[in-house]
């Protein structure tokens, strides 16, 4: 197995710490926003990174370097943002309980903030008098579109804990208008949900959002944005499924923006890091109980919790073709965490493996390194990329050690 052209077993030979890690292609990255910027050209856009899918900050700054703006759901990530070099006018502040001190952040760095909820501009109001800003907001409006994925990661239907609901938005027009030293609407924003692989649901909210434009406009605002928000999913099963591209959900919302004089703005997060990176793992053993076979991983739910988590697919294979002879069975991919849920794969066909062999967990880019944690003190593990020469492995991040977590009690 190959990243770029480099050898995957070469990496695992050649790092310091004989540990987990990640790798990236850069390349990979490159390719995928490129995708993007290909599908929106002659159109006003912005491409807002979703930062909380990988935070990784050597990732960020090369992403803004191709043009991206950033999306953030925490004064933490705003500060990241900005060292990355983003321009935090172009940047947008989601979530549900953004609280104060971030608000007066956001603000003082004329950051968009999506309005979610009657406290949530209450809030932003408040922040907008310390900062003595007018801040740009957009009315964060739940759709009530399906998105057809988990319900961990459904965030546009009536259930969600995300956005107004439409019989309100006549309210938050006349709060609005009667605070207008503190905010300024200038757009509107949804986000349906996560792995989305059905571009005509992006549509069904793209009907309903125009159509929300055309009415706040006929109230008096002047509304400059459309913001669809992210979620556009990617082939995790390896199986040549037809997954939309970026061109196909473009292609889908362009009509409805034709003529109406908006800066089209999406959240990709999943779609531009996923696959372009792979958790590198070591066998630690093989062994079965009862008609259960297990393949033992030095890797673990601490450094990839998504399968645990909800229960999330991503394919498994060994980075080089195993011993001759060598039995294939159905094993379960576990980690050495003291839990049961410990498993990065269940029932996965492959050739049994000899102890030390490399496995890799495909599509890790998203929501893998960024939901790492010290569980049983595993310490959170380095990442590496290929460079865009194809041949250059570079680290960008460090791992962490015992000593990250004990300088926390120091002087205590």
């Amino acid at each position: 197995m190959f990243c770029e052209g480099v050898k995957i077993e070469d990496v695992m030979t050649a790092v310091e710490e004989k540990r987990p890690f990640y790798l990236y292609s850069k390349s990979q990255l490159t390719r995928n926003y490129a995708a993007y910027a290909r599908a929106l050209q002659g159109m006003e856009y912005m491409v807002g990174y979703a930062v909380k899918a990988n935070n990784n900050l050597k990732i960020l700054e090369h992403l803004r370097a191709m043009g991206s703006s950033a999306v953030l759901v925490s004064g933490n990530e705003l500060k990241l943002a900005m060292k990355a070099g983003f321009d935090p006018s172009r940047c947008v502040f989601n979530g549900n309980g953004k609280l104060l001190d971030e608000l007066i952040l956001a603000a003082k760095h004329n950051v968009l903030i999506n309005v979610d909820s009657e406290f949530d501009l209450e809030q932003i109001c408040e922040a907008g008098r310390i900062a003595g800003k007018q801040i740009k907001v957009l009315l964060r409006i739940n759709p009530d579109v399906d998105p057809q994925v988990h319900p961990y990661i459904a965030t546009g239907n009536k259930n969600s804990k995300f956005g107004i609901r439409n019989e309100r938005l006549g309210w938050f027009l006349e709060q609005v208008k009667s605070h207008s030293d503190e905010v300024k609407l200038v757009g509107v924003h949804c986000h349906l949900g996560s792995t989305i692989s059905k571009v005509s649901i992006f549509r069904d909210a793209a009907v309903l959002m125009v159509g929300y434009v055309d009415h706040i406009r006929s109230e008096g605002f002047e509304i400059q944005y459309l913001n669809i928000g992210g979620g556009l999913g990617i082939d995790y099963h390896h199986e040549g499924a037809n997954y939309p591209t970026p061109t196909d959900l473009v292609n889908t919302v362009h009509d409805l923006l034709a003529g109406r004089d908006l800066t089209f703005i999406i959240e990709p997060g999943r779609s531009l890091v996923a696959n372009a990176a792979v958790l590198v793992n070591r066998v630690t053993g093989v062994k079965s109980n009862g008609n259960k076979n297990f393949i033992v991983i030095d890797g673990s739910m601490s450094e990839l919790i998504r399968p645990s988590l909800y229960g999330a697919y991503q394919h498994i294979e060994l980075v080089s073709p195993p011993a001759a002879g060598a039995k294939r069975a159905t094993f379960d991919v576990v980690g050495p965490v003291c839990e049961s849920s410990d498993f990065l794969g269940k029932d996965r066909e492959l050739p049994t493996p000899e102890k030390g062999a490399g496995i890799v967990v495909h599509d890790a880019g998203a929501y893998c390194m960024a939901m790492a944690s010290t569980y049983n003190l595993r310490m959170r593990p380095p990442e590496y990329w290929v460079e865009e020469d194809g041949k250059t492995v570079t680290k960008i991040r460090h791992a962490e050690n015992l000593d990250d977590h004990l300088r926390y009690f120091d002087g205590l």
